[in-house]
């Protein structure tokens, strides 16, 4: 089987210019301008791409947001996906005060591929979607890895995140996919 579709990996330069990009749009929804903006010239910033902005607070989960799909010019959806990780409903807003301790992460994520055996599913490498009827989650690559989950806990979890039942990664209707990531952040 193909490995999934693949885009050219970011530049060092890249990501702390998509970072510092993700860091001025946070301090323009919170008021607090500091961070100089980024020189988003190179032609990958253009390119449709999926990604996801995760905020730590002191090593704890403030916010995670992205789109799975390529729906906009990478630079766009990180900006937006930032904003939005400031209000992730899951949690109290991002407020001003918590600046200077917000660390964000960026994962780039590649073509999402369908598969039939869940023995592609490489944990650390892969991340999963799984979908359901009207239910789907996902769980981004270093997730598994976070936690030190095999492969049939993170088939689960990734239910859990779906509001499945735990087991119906094994019904017959369920549809997985999995997809890579490039992940970086400013720690």
């Amino acid at each position: 089987m193909t490995a999934e579709k693949t885009h050219r990996p970011l530049t060092q330069e890249e990501q702390k210019a998509l970072l510092r990009a993700a860091r001025v749009a946070i301090e323009k929804l919170l008021g607090e301008r500091k961070t100089e903006p980024a020189e988003l010239d190179s032609p990958i910033f253009s390119e449709k791409r999926g990604a996801f902005v995760t905020l730590h607070n002191r090593g704890e989960l403030r916010g995670c947001i992205g789109y799975v799909q390529a729906y906009k010019p990478l630079h766009e959806t990180v900006c937006e996906m930032a904003v939005a990780a400031c209000r992730d409903p899951r949690f109290k807003p991002v407020d001003a005060h918590e600046l200077s301790d917000i660390d964000i992460e960026i994962s780039v994520l590649s073509l999402l591929r369908q598969i039939a055996d869940i023995n592609e599913i490489e944990v650390g490498q892969h991340g999963l979607y799984i979908k359901n009827g009207a239910y789907s989650g996902l769980l981004l690559p270093q997730v598994a890895t976070d936690y030190n989950w095999d492969a049939e806990t993170f088939l689960r979890q990734t239910c859990r995140k779906a509001a499945l039942p735990l087991e119906a990664w094994r019904y017959e209707d369920t549809i997985i996919k999995i997809f890579t990531a490039q992940v970086f952040g400013e720690k």
